[in-house]
């Protein structure tokens, strides 16, 4: 289960959050102090994160590996993916990132771009990215088809249908198009294979919070059936939930105040290099 932590003070950057929750979560001392283990302690996972779909993967395949974690709150409606110490770890300035301190050799390693970051821990834990070529392909073909199909046409079509000006028909109708032609292509697999790639894998995941959004364009269950039983069914697995709820709260908040909405509208649209 992850530590989390609310932040209103866009003074307060990822890294300084980290480290507050770290010390916020370390255990209380007991009146009677164990026996001193000679192993050193391992720190939990820092997921940089936002709730959105690119998040949702890996706060979903975090609770499923049972991993620990601690939840590094990044506003991208406030820009704090433009803090330098937060470009550090992902120059992209996207969310989300992950700074593994249990990394290879030991060591840390951080981890950014969502896609990297399932197959890093799929490696890590072994779980739900199998480890014989044939099934890791399989699962790999999915994975970037989400990547680069899914999230992405998907993402446009629900900026020109709810931020775009009037006067975008014919980008409305491009991108939802679409979407509508990638579930469709879903929704056959799906007749033949219990999950996207055989088994429950990540690629399961990376696609399952992209599939909501599409299900807000497109009538799914008369449509696509098999889509919509598949993500009813992965829904109720417990660490989906889990990993879906996360930091929610932060998200209803933002979404309740318009001046909130309007500030990360301004700051989300319209980016260029920054030099």
């Amino acid at each position: 289960m992850a530590k989390t932590k609310k932040t209103s003070s866009k003074s307060k950057t990822p890294a300084k959050l980290a480290k507050k929750q770290q010390k916020k979560s370390a255990p209380k001392r007991a009146a009677a102090a164990p026996k001193k283990s000679t192993a050193p302690a391992k720190r939990p996972i820092e997921l940089y994160y936002w709730p959105t779909p690119n998040g949702w993967k890996i706060s979903i395949m975090l609770e499923e590996c049972g991993l620990p974690y601690v939840m590094v709150p990044v506003n991208i409606g406030r820009g704090e993916q433009f803090e330098p110490e937060f470009l550090r770890i992902s120059p992209n300035n996207r969310m989300p990132a992950v700074v593994d301190p249990n990394g290879p050799g030991g060591k840390p390693i951080s981890v950014f771009e969502s896609g990297a970051i399932l197959q890093y821990l799929g490696r890590k834990t072994g779980k739900f990215y199998p480890a014989d070529e044939r099934a890791r392909v399989a699962v790999d073909e999915w994975l970037f088809w989400q990547m680069a199909g899914l999230g992405p046409m998907t993402g446009q079509a629900n900026h020109f249908l709810n931020y775009a000006k009037d006067g975008n028909d014919y980008a409305r109708k491009r991108y939802v198009d679409e979407v509508h032609r990638l579930l469709g292509v879903m929704n056959k697999q799906l007749g033949a294979h219990e999950y996207l790639a055989g088994a429950y894998s990540i690629a399961d995941m990376a696609c399952w919070g992209w599939v909501i959004g599409a299900s807000r364009m497109h009538d799914i269950g008369a449509e696509f059936p098999n889509v919509k039983a598949w993500r009813e069914k992965i829904g109720k697995r417990p660490a989906v939930a889990r990993g879906f709820a996360l930091g929610r709260e932060l998200r209803e908040q933002q979404n309740a105040d318009p001046k909130a909405q309007e500030d990360a509208q301004r700051i989300l649209f319209g980016q260029r290099a920054r030099t």
